[in-house]
């Protein structure tokens, strides 16, 4: 009975200051709406993250370091320091450990997009999130030299459809004036989308990336030397090297062998990483950006939590002739006090519900622009059990920041049963 008297009565109180308390609450709700959104989108990133590339064993390039290699070759960031011959590339498919050899030759790009040269291999063994399968979304994968194919936002992007003629560019560069217009390519398929950097590439096969570079051998066009279309295919396109390759390993517990006897080839200077450790590292080093930033927006709410505070207690003077009431019609110090406890608490779990329905609209809105712009796939899910810790620690903190009005409120009822009990 005590418990229902307390929270009608602080129903009661709440309502009657509802305009003041209304913006106090708009506040603390954004504060925890990005709380709740920095939590939710670095664990959906990090899964992202970490679903980039899977199945594959070993990624081989020339010297550099792990996470170089793994940055140009799997989020096509960057570039190689230089490509491996095509002789080391033929010896990798000859060894009998490995079992799949998928080549990459990178160094184009179209419209900002980067041009991934490869084989029907890549389509067969790339395997992304856990272990799902390459798709096309319409379409079939390259089979001619000038044949080409998209990723999932390429084509969504410049809205590109089947026999579409693409002219790509020389060099990675967003913008580039340097276009193989000699030899255009036909669109044949579209990948379906995956959440990872394949959505934002173009593919087109190891001889095609020969065919539209002959007569660009000091990296720009010579007059008289470049060829069209049908005089490419004339010629012999097996290229002199490739950017890197995915290595598959027929038995797993030979990945570090193999992996030793790479980076310790005296034939060429290579490096071969694991691509789930290189992952790792690079996460390490972002981890600790998104552990600061969600301590940042921590301190937020605890700032908001504050606020509140002192609203209550800015409030509190306001309540003499509601406390004297209380004390007059029986209520103890201990419940005004507790009445003060009870009103934080339901602000900040109100503020928690409409957090939850602001961020999961938010979450729905903002998912397809970050898969477009970014291929960072977010889908909306229940929450975890540590999001649901971080939450439920708001009405707690609440609780406790109300100590400091609970303790006013108690002395002053305390004050006034005192002055009641002298007659004044």
């Amino acid at each position: 009975m005590k418990i229902r008297l307390a929270l009608s009565l602080a129903a009661a109180s709440l309502w009657h200051r509802r305009r003041v308390l209304a913006l106090v609450t708009l506040t603390l709700t954004l504060s925890v709406t990005l709380l709740l959104g920095v939590q939710y989108l670095r664990t959906e990133i990090k899964q992202s993250f970490t679903n980039t590339i899977s199945g594959t064993d070993l990624i081989v390039g020339a010297r550099s370091g792990q996470l170089n290699l793994l940055l140009y070759t799997v989020f096509h960031i960057g570039d190689a320091t230089n490509n491996i011959r095509w002789s080391t590339y033929q010896s990798l498919t000859d060894d009998s450990r490995i079992d799949w050899v998928v080549p990459l030759s990178l160094g184009d790009s179209y419209r900002g997009h980067r041009v991934v040269g490869t084989d029907a291999g890549f389509l067969e063994h790339f395997r992304f999130g856990r272990g799902q399968a390459l798709e096309l979304q319409q379409g079939e994968w390259f089979d001619d030299v000038f044949d080409v194919v998209l990723g999932a936002d390429v084509a969504r992007q410049h809205q590109h459809t089947r026999g579409d003629e693409l002219i790509l560019s020389h060099g990675g560069g967003r913008t580039s004036f340097s276009n193989h217009e000699d030899t255009p390519f036909t669109l044949t398929g579209v990948l379906a989308p995956t959440g990872t950097p394949v959505d934002q590439a173009v593919y087109i096969s190891l001889a095609g990336m020969e065919a539209m570079h002959i007569g660009w051998e000091s990296g720009v066009a010579i007059p008289g030397r470049t060829v069209t279309r049908e005089q490419a295919q004339e010629r012999d396109l097996t290229p002199n090297s490739v950017t890197a390759a995915l290595v598959g390993i027929e038995r797993k517990v030979l990945t570090f062998q193999v992996q030793r006897q790479i980076n310790e080839s005296s034939a060429e200077p290579l490096s071969a990483v694991l691509p789930g450790v290189a992952l790792s590292e690079l996460w390490r080093i972002m981890g600790q950006f998104e552990r600061a930033l969600l301590g940042i927006t921590g301190f937020v709410v605890v700032t908001s939590l504050i606020g509140l505070m002192a609203v209550l207690l800015t409030l509190q003077a306001q309540r003499s002739r509601e406390i004297a009431i209380l004390r007059a019609t029986g209520a103890s110090p201990a419940l005004i006090a507790v009445l003060q406890v009870i009103e934080c608490v339901a602000l900040a779990i109100l503020a928690c519900l409409l957090a939850l329905v602001l961020s999961t609209a938010g979450l729905a809105l903002l998912s397809p622009w970050l898969l477009q712009h970014y291929g960072i796939q977010i889908s909306l899910r229940a929450l975890t059990g540590q999001e649901w810790a971080i939450l439920a620690s708001v009405p707690l903190t609440a609780g406790l920041v109300g100590l400091l009005p609970a303790l006013q409120a108690w002395r002053q009822g305390r004050h006034q049963g005192l002055s009641h009990g002298t007659g004044e």
